[in-house]
């Protein structure tokens, strides 16, 4: 079993990109473009348990803010178990994390993130 405790470097650098896009445009109430971010996140940090665990924090904070009653209940099991299954690399890769997709589907990785995955693992 392989246990992942840090985000490299290279990645977390386009992770933090994706957040501060995330609150980029939730400030200027663009909130589905704000949410793709937080999905984008939420994909780059799924094997890390910190950064996956702060994504689900910040989904659940996003579905306060606009009063979403599903994402809120959706994301406290998400934001309880998604660090844990991080750490122990059970994770269901490309999963987007919102209440809307379930926990625990596989989905297709955007090429573009893809790309960065895999430049960071051919790094180190």
């Amino acid at each position: 079993m392989k246990f992942n405790t840090t985000m490299p470097h290279g990645l977390k650098l386009y992770y933090k990109q994706e957040l501060s896009l995330a609150k980029e445009s939730f400030n200027k109430q663009h909130y589905q473009e704000s949410w793709r971010y937080l999905e984008r996140a939420h994909i780059l940090s799924q094997p890390y348990p910190i950064e996956h665990t702060a994504v689900h924090w910040k989904m659940l904070m996003f579905g306060i803010r606009v009063k979403n009653t599903k994402e809120v209940l959706g994301q406290i099991p998400r934001l309880l178990i998604g660090g844990i299954k991080s750490f122990v690399g059970k994770v269901p890769v490309g999963n987007t994390g919102g209440a809307n997709v379930p926990p625990l589907l596989p989905m297709e990785i955007p090429k573009d993130l893809q790309e960065i995955i895999n430049s960071v693992k051919s790094m180190g």
